[in-house]
């Protein structure tokens, strides 16, 4: 079956969200430690950046760390910071080529400066780029973004610079990381887990879910092409009946 002709592209998700998972456990079947599955992981990422872009996603968001991941051992925390500098490096002119602009969410600060100097420049290089849009979530806590978002809107109503009623969604939207970014409307979970994750709890509440018990090392563009056609064959009603839906569609 040709996977990816049987893709309508006039109706593919204009987001798509990844949790990476399955590393670790990659390695570990192979006799190998979590850092190597890391490590080949990297290869993943570059296909299905390469494969998104190439397909017509607009938005493309993968969840490289979390905030609980500083609590993992310290050498393996290490080596992931290291290899994020190094595959940036490497990754940034063929991103730029391909005209991906690169965008990152999360506790930015919470990075070592060298990550933020690579990560910066990465950014600034691919600014102007108008084609996919690449966005990586580092040291990222879904809940710790919300309030965050809160926060701020908390102060600016005691300053006087909103009113507590005219604090709506689009408002608190325009507090959140992502609020230069439509909501995803597909979120993609590799390795057979059937959780969030403390991933994008906010943009993702009207997601459809795609799970996969291939590891992440594995997944591969016809894995993803077969996540979008999955997607494009549910229907989506927004709170509406079916009907509702097709009266709407004809």
């Amino acid at each position: 079956m040709d996977v990816l002709g049987s893709i309508d592209r006039s109706k593919l998700p204009a987001h798509v969200a990844i949790i990476m998972d399955g590393n670790g456990r990659w390695a570990k079947e192979r006799g190998q430690d979590r850092v190597y599955g890391h490590h080949e992981g990297v290869i993943s990422v570059r296909e299905i950046v390469n494969a998104s872009a190439e397909v017509g996603i607009k938005y493309l968001t993968l969840y490289a760390f979390s905030a609980e991941n500083w609590n993992r051992p310290k050498a393996e925390v290490d080596a992931l910071m290291e290899l994020l500098v190094n595959t940036i490096r490497k990754e940034i002119e063929e991103l730029d080529k391909n005209n991906v602009r690169l965008h990152i969410i999360g506790d930015f600060a919470s990075l070592p400066l060298v990550c933020q100097k690579e990560l910066n420049e990465a950014k600034e290089m691919t600014a102007d780029n108008t084609g996919l849009n690449l966005v990586l979530a580092l040291s990222y806590s879904s809940r710790q973004e919300i309030v965050e978002a809160a926060k701020k809107i908390a102060v600016k109503v005691a300053s006087g610079e909103l009113k507590a009623e005219e604090v709506d969604s689009k408002i608190f939207e325009a507090h959140l990381y992502t609020a230069d970014f439509p909501d995803p409307e597909l979120m993609i979970r590799t390795s057979g887990e059937y959780r969030i994750s403390n991933y994008l709890l906010y943009q993702l509440a009207y997601a459809e879910l795609y799970f996969t018990n291939v590891h992440w090392p594995d997944f591969r563009k016809d894995n993803l092409y077969e996540a979008l056609l999955n997607y494009q064959q549910r229907e989506r009603r927004f709170g509406k009946t079916s009907e509702q839906i097709q009266t709407t569609n004809q």
